[in-house]
């Protein structure tokens, strides 16, 4: 049985990928919007993205596990950089270019980075979150809007995606359609804090205090320090 805003229920832990926590705690110099970015990233750090890849060699997957622990995005950004240089259709350096940038708030770049790996790896829904994302970074919401309905048409079973679609539809004051997202986002997995979280802000402005209560339940059992940002949040 999953968790529902008007029917809580236990917690049981679906097979989709969750937000890593562990990639949030690795980016506590990152703007709050830049933590949620990177923690789009399955499993946590780099070096775990790369063990995913098949075309990084390992003596690569060791130099930028020591870019990042340096946090040395402009030399990790130019590392990528000089082995597109050798493969240019090669989405994986694409993403760890697009990686370092945003890391280095080089958000212009980053978007052209990640545009490449969507393109060169359509089925990579990683690729169109970090872009839409990206988009929504540098306040091209519309933008991003535009890049997760592209995605949605790909796949549809990644919550992620929906949850960026509910975040791009608050940020836009489509109210509505940000609940409908949210949802989706819960069926596909129900243990999402930060989409119960973004379920809830919405239904404050829109005033119903029930299924705001439900959803604060629901968040005390799942992550206690987003039930109470969800309790702090007001309406401007």
């Amino acid at each position: 049985m999953k968790y529902r805003a008007d029917k809580p229920g236990p917690i049981q832990r679906a097979p989709c990928m969750m937000i890593a926590a562990a990639l949030v705690v690795a980016c506590v110099a990152c703007t709050p919007a830049q933590s949620l970015l990177f923690s789009l990233v399955p499993d946590g750090t780099i070096p775990v993205l790369l063990s995913h890849f098949q075309s990084v060699s390992d003596v690569n997957r060791r130099r930028i596990a020591e870019f990042e622990q340096r946090r040395d995005w402009d030399g990790l950004a130019k590392f990528a950089e000089e082995n597109l240089k050798q493969d240019k259709s090669n989405s994986e350096w694409w993403l760890i270019a697009g990686y370092a940038y945003s890391q280095a708030d080089q958000r212009k770049r980053a978007i052209e980075c990640y545009a490449e790996v969507v393109r060169l790896a359509p089925e990579d829904m990683l690729g169109w979150n970090l872009l839409a994302q990206s988009y929504r970074l540098t306040g091209q919401a519309d933008r991003s809007l535009q890049v997760l309905n592209r995605a949605l048409a790909v796949r549809r079973d990644v919550p992620e995606t929906w949850f960026l679609l509910g975040e791009t539809y608050s940020e836009l004051g489509r109210l509505e359609p940000a609940v409908s997202a949210y949802r989706e986002a819960l069926q596909l997995d129900d243990q999402f804090a930060y989409a119960w979280l973004g379920l809830g802000k919405v239904y404050v402005h829109l005033g119903r205090d029930s299924e705001v209560r439900r959803v604060a339940q629901v968040l005390d059992k799942l992550n206690p320090a987003l039930a109470k940002e969800l309790a702090a949040f007001k309406v401007k």
